[in-house]
């Protein structure tokens, strides 16, 4: 067999290769004593837990987000987030135009694979969209959440707060910092906090392609069918499970029946 063809790697296998090469490194990173508040870093098996989770935004975590790790640690996990949200080839991108490089057919290819998409035709236009579309939407995302902690919590530590918080429910991650594994529990009835990280999940559920079609929409007038099912399956997932949700635990004292009626309406969206 030519050793050349026994060690070429193609898209898919590089996309791997790439995203396990990242975790390790978020795992180390994790295991330093800089990374935990005790300062003994985590066990190597919680941090590769830990980065493995962050970077493919599953939300899954075995020590708490919030009181286990510094400012270190925590901007570590939120680094592997907006890398496993975006892909890390629209990352590589990034700095190829900054440095402005020349995006090769095989640059291109591996952005195809890393996005779905079809074809290479106007990946590096579409690369460069979901960039500013990340940008706009988690700027708006953290600047709300940040009022609203505000109220709570010092300037400062808000502001961290809401564009933590924007960052992870943007890219579907799930970690936040509030501590004991609360979540956003304690803003449960509060309708901008919902709303607000409502809408950041569904826009990151929707996925890039669809965005890029609404915002194309204007000059093409048409939808593809992708973007048709997946609005369709969306409205009718959020709007039936809402419904669900909020008639069988209506009554329920462990969850919605203490809540107040927007309370229980919240809590069943969210």
């Amino acid at each position: 067999m030519n050793k050349k063809r026994m060690f070429y790697l193609d898209p898919p296998k590089i996309l791997v290769l790439g995203f396990s090469f990242i975790i390790l490194i978020g795992a180390f990173l994790l295991t330093l004593p800089a990374a935990t508040v005790d300062g003994k870093g985590l066990p190597w098996l919680d941090a590769l837990f830990t980065a493995t989770s962050a970077t493919c935004v599953t939300g899954l975590v075995v020590v708490d987000t919030g009181t286990t790790f510094t400012l270190f640690g925590q901007l570590v996990i939120l680094a592997l987030i907006q890398i496993g949200g975006l892909g890390f080839m629209a990352f590589a991108t990034l700095f190829a135009l900054i440095l402005g490089k020349r995006i090769s057919l095989k640059e291109r290819l591996l952005i195809k694979e890393s996005l779905n998409n079809l074809s290479i035709d106007g990946v590096v236009r579409l690369v460069k969209r979901i960039l500013i579309f990340t940008a706009v939407i988690e700027l708006i995302g953290g600047i709300l959440l940040a009022i609203r902690f505000s109220f709570d919590m010092p300037l400062p530590k808000a502001i961290y707060f809401g564009f933590f918080h924007a960052i992870s429910n943007f890219n579907n991650a799930g970690f936040d910092l509030m501590g004991d594994f609360r979540s956003l529990t304690g803003y449960v009835d509060d309708p901008l906090v919902t709303l607000v990280v409502c809408t950041l999940i569904t826009l990151g559920g929707i996925g890039f392609i669809v965005m890029n079609e609404v915002y194309e929409y204007r000059q093409t007038r048409r939808f593809s069918l992708h973007t048709k099912i997946v609005f369709v399956m969306s409205s009718i997932l959020v709007v039936f499970g809402t419904i669900l949700i909020f008639i069988l635990e209506y009554h329920n004292p462990k969850t919605l029946q203490p809540l107040s009626p927007l309370g229980k309406f919240l809590a069943s969206l969210y």
